[in-house]
């Protein structure tokens, strides 16, 4: 199992108070042959997204293949419906996304390298986990 903690209290954007634990994105190798992949845990700070980027042992975020919405607090098994086929071997990064710098609140807007729904960073770090399809 994959996990990557940060602490919330870094982060630029507005949390809410009662959030006490760290931010994270937390994964594991698996199949993905039905179409989509499963986060078991993402700790955010405010509503966002699980974004599925592609990777490769750069660990550079790479095309979006997926998401989902996740809501302030403790999310478990986030599953996120995967828009192109990922084969056993490949590389995905699971990443925590904001939902507050889009024009449309709830609206998934996030295109590689734009600001809106951009990657959530702490201390210019990304909450993320890698793990590897099967």
């Amino acid at each position: 199992m994959v996990r990557i903690t940060l602490a919330a209290a870094a982060l630029g954007l507005t949390l809410s108070p009662a959030l006490a634990a760290d931010l994270s994105v937390t994964g594991s190798d698996q199949d993905v042959s039905g179409g989509s992949v499963i986060a078991s845990s993402i700790v955010a700070g405010e509503d966002g997204w699980l974004v599925v980027h592609r990777t490769d042992s750069a660990m550079k975020p790479g095309l979006v293949v997926g998401h989902a919405a996740v809501k302030a607090g403790e999310n478990k098994d986030v599953s996120a419906k995967l828009d192109q086929a990922v084969k056993p071997g490949e590389m995905l990064m699971l990443m925590l996304h904001t939902d507050s710098t889009g024009m449309k609140p709830g609206e998934f807007e996030y295109t590689l390298g734009a600001k809106e729904d951009g990657p959530v960073r702490v201390d210019d770090k990304l909450v993320m986990a890698i793990i590897t399809a099967k």
